[in-house]
């Protein structure tokens, strides 16, 4: 027996677990997989430029992005009690995705990238169409 023969059969198991509690893969989670990731790099970046690097804080945003999939995985199971669509689920990760671009951008300009007028109206636009409907990111 190999010493790497046990990934398959733990790659198996991981991919049906991941299928059931999101519903399988597809584009809408992987813009989701990538905003996460962006936002928390850029959120590194950003604390790193103001020198208030924090591997507590770093800890923090992991745990948040992690709840993310959680309540992303949470819809899905929602929609299957309600029937076969991902109507939920797909309404969660566009919010999601809405949120982590307000604050990659948000992260860019701590950064000091210039941010092209259009994404900050854009921006203003999200930001005061969801003011009062999410609690603290």
């Amino acid at each position: 027996m190999q010493a790497h023969d046990w990934f398959r059969p733990v790659a198996a198991v991981v991919g049906a677990v991941l299928s059931y509690l999101f519903g399988g893969w597809n584009a809408l989670l992987g813009v989701l997989l990538a905003f996460v990731v962006a936002d928390y790099a850029t959120g590194v970046l950003a604390a790193a430029v103001e020198g208030r690097l924090s591997s507590a804080v770093g800890m923090r945003g992991i745990a948040r992005k992690v709840m993310i999939f959680l309540i992303v995985a949470l819809a899905h199971l929602a929609d299957t009690v309600l029937g076969d669509s991902h109507m939920i689920r797909d309404a969660t990760i566009f919010w999601y995705i809405a949120n982590e671009l307000l604050s990659i951008v948000e992260n860019a300009g701590r950064i000091g990238v210039p941010i092209p007028p259009a994404i900050s109206r854009a921006v203003e636009i999200l930001r005061g169409k969801g003011e009062g409907q999410a609690t603290e990111r």
